[in-house]
């Protein structure tokens, strides 16, 4: 097993973000569209926040209550992405090693972290990564 592989090496590169100004129907369709269930949530380059998927879950009522599907768009409209988000979240430079990310994420509550060097975001890495690597050095 290598040892000391930073996570520059299992981040995803080209990142799917949102804007803090785009509105909750536009992080819905991303993540659709991408299939995935974390966005940094980004004011220029800057990483301001992150919103999941389950983040969204909360708010929504479609899948709770039959023929409410109406009061989920209209819960979208009411709230913005800053609202909902996670503000100033945790991240992780592209030099971190993949061990220490697996320790954090043991520790922690989330499943994503935004990668920035010099305060600009690089990537983003997530426990499937994670699990993917070290399912590798089982081959």
């Amino acid at each position: 097993m290598k040892k000391r592989e930073p996570i520059s090496h299992i981040m995803t590169k080209s990142v799917v973000t949102v804007n803090q100004n785009d509105d909750l129907t536009q992080v819905v369709e991303k993540l659709k569209a991408n299939s995935i269930r974390h966005l940094p949530v980004v004011n220029g380059k800057k990483v301001v926040g992150i919103i999941s998927r389950t983040d969204i879950n909360r708010l929504t009522f479609g899948a709770l209550f039959d023929g409410q599907e109406g009061s989920d768009e209209a819960v979208l409209q009411m709230l913005t992405i800053p609202q909902v988000m996670t503000s100033k979240p945790k991240t992780v430079s592209s030099d971190v090693i993949i061990r220490d990310l697996a320790e954090i994420f043991s520790k922690e509550e989330f499943h994503a972290l935004p990668v920035v060097d010099n305060g600009e975001l690089k990537g983003i890495v997530t426990t499937t990564d994670v699990i993917r690597y070290f399912l590798e050095q089982y081959d």
